[in-house]
């Protein structure tokens, strides 16, 4: 792929396009390894592809002050089919994802190319975002800090204390997200923690400004996080699908951790493929 976007010229067409490929790349690599959390990072394939092709700022070598943190660790297989697509990490290391040989494993570590943090362990990405978003401010740096969280990792309270400190700090650099599919690995969301809902009205009580977006269309999250006002933290609630593209993965909560067999394999690009006709 070699379809790339500006901050300024956000191809919605090209963006379904690539999160097709992205799909594929990743079913391509789940059938080395017998787990690789496919559902969580088929959830917010089109997030994370609209923060790298979209929202983040580079500049013609490629290079960004923007950063970004997949605080839902598992689900990194998106951003580590992005990284590659972007000649960040090679067709060798996917290929050798979760092996003793590679250097990918199923949650990113800090110190691999691309990734600012090791995270996975839910509920401190926002924090080291926040901690990112403020240390810029301090230093009278340009660049954004873009955040990706699961609505499962929302429930821990590490979550709720960033979220007071990054109102308090005033870090109006920082963009996150909520993969809000309802599903916390094997239940609903909404029905273990129901008083989590409704979502952006808590977020607004801690001084952040908040929008819903439809999760899988690229444009209206491009759209929403540009529309911000920019006067404080922006948090954009993103309605989704778990396992979204391949029927008998979506909102079924096993395919939080397995790998499709040969079978779903086949049926799954054959799915893909007629999504992209």
């Amino acid at each position: 792929m070699d379809e790339t976007t500006s901050r300024n010229s956000f191809d919605p067409d090209a963006a379904k396009r690539r999160c097709l490929a992205f799909r594929r790349r990743i079913l391509e690599v789940s059938q080395q390894v017998t787990a690789l959390h496919i559902g969580s990072a088929y959830s917010c394939t089109e997030i994370v592809d609209c923060v790298y092709y979209g929202l983040m700022n580079r500049g013609a070598d490629g290079t960004t002050n923007d950063r970004f943190l997949m605080s839902k660790g598992h689900g990194c297989m998106i951003q580590y089919a992005i990284l590659e697509d972007l000649g960040i990490l090679s067709r060798k290391d996917m290929d050798e994802y979760c092996t003793a040989e590679g250097i990918l494993g199923c949650h990113p570590d800090y110190g691999n190319p691309g990734i600012e943090a090791s995270t996975g362990s839910l509920g401190h990405g926002l924090s080291m975002a926040v901690g990112m978003a403020y240390a810029t401010k301090v230093a009278r740096e340009n660049g954004l800090v873009y955040c990706v969280l699961s609505d499962g990792e929302v429930q821990e309270g590490s979550t709720w204390e960033a979220t007071m400190m990054a109102s308090s700090f005033g870090v109006n650099n920082l963009v996150a997200f909520i993969d809000n599919n309802d599903f916390q690995s094997l239940g609903r969301t909404s029905e273990t923690h129901p008083s989590f809902y409704p979502v952006r009205e808590k977020f607004e009580a801690f001084g952040w400004e908040c929008a819903e977006v439809d999760g899988h269309e690229s444009l209206a999250i491009f759209d929403a996080v540009n529309s911000r006002r920019g006067d404080k933290p922006f948090m954009a609630v993103c309605k989704t699908t778990k396992g979204k593209g391949v029927s008998y993965m979506e909102n079924v909560p096993i395919w939080h951790y397995r790998s499709p067999s040969p079978e779903e394999y086949q049926t799954a690009l054959e799915e893909l493929a007629g999504a992209s006709s």
